[in-house]
């Protein structure tokens, strides 16, 4: 039941799905105050925050996949000027006693808040930062489907017929990719060299092909780069593509980096301490 006007201080947790986003809200004790589902959908974002809000002062939330499912609802909540706290995992405890129920998962996340398990504040996803993230995705994946095409280009012209096999003996990467896109299939010839004359030209148009894609990419992210840290890309050994990581780790709201510590853990360079409990 939902108590309308109470001044207790509440915390929300929601596990995220693709259609459906499960909430809960607890008391400050960790007690349960009621489990709700909602669309996700712009309307059903501004549900969840009225619903969370009926039950008393909403001090934070915790969500699953603030970047993934749940970057929707995540971006209105902080909007509104609610906390809104990245849970990373539900509690395993809680997993082997009742099983996997989204429900629980929610319920979970509203705790792991609660306790402080869970503390790091999701990224905003509003501004320069979320942008090149986007084109920095697609080129990662443009740039593994570059890689394994010229591995398996590599490998045909290991195994092909003999006279193909000579002509590109010695040449590197690019050389490779030029000659193979310059063969000719022709019909009523040997059909293993023609066949595999046609699958190198199709092997070498599609890296070709991502190559222009890699081009047009790294054309929109630079400007944007350069513009969001200038003083980032001018440092020695600092590249686009460094700088770019660099600021999408820090996101668009990089004051909720508490410290140095804390970037260093997220950047994954802070050090673990290491012993053999011998000392």
């Amino acid at each position: 039941m939902v108590i309308v006007g109470s001044a207790r201080s509440i915390v929300g947790g929601v596990d995220t799905h693709r259609d459906v986003n499960v909430a809960a809200v607890i008391d400050s004790n960790g007690g349960l105050l009621g489990v709700e589902s909602f669309p996700t959908t712009p309307a059903g974002y501004r549900d969840v925050h009225a619903w969370m809000n009926g039950f008393g002062e909403l001090d934070r939330v915790g969500i699953e996949g603030t970047g993934a499912y749940g970057a929707g609802l995540a971006r209105h909540l902080m909007s509104q000027g609610v906390i809104v706290i990245e849970v990373d995992r539900p509690n395993r405890q809680q997993r082997r006693r009742f099983g996997k129920s989204d429900q629980i998962d929610a319920i979970e996340a509203a705790r792991a808040v609660l306790s402080g398990r869970c503390h790091g504040r999701a990224k905003s996803g509003d501004g320069s930062a979320e942008a090149f993230r986007t084109l920095m995705v697609v080129k990662r994946s443009a740039r593994s489907a570059r890689i394994r095409t010229i591995v398996q280009l590599r490998h045909l012209t290991f195994t092909a017929p003999e006279a193909l096999r000579e002509r590109f003996r010695g040449l590197n990467a690019a050389r490779m990719v030029d000659e193979a896109a310059r063969l000719r299939p022709r019909a009523g010839g040997d059909p293993v060299v023609q066949t595999t004359k046609a699958a190198a030209v199709t092997l070498a148009r599609r890296i070709q092909a991502l190559d222009a894609e890699l081009a047009a990419l790294d054309a929109q992210i630079e400007p944007l780069v350069k513009a969001a840290a200038p003083a980032l890309v001018n440092i020695y050994g600092v590249g686009i593509d460094t700088a770019a990581e660099l600021l999408i780790a820090a996101g668009d709201n990089p004051e909720r980096i508490r410290n140095e510590a804390a970037w260093a853990m997220i950047c994954g360079v802070a050090p673990v301490p290491v012993h053999s409990g011998l000392s």
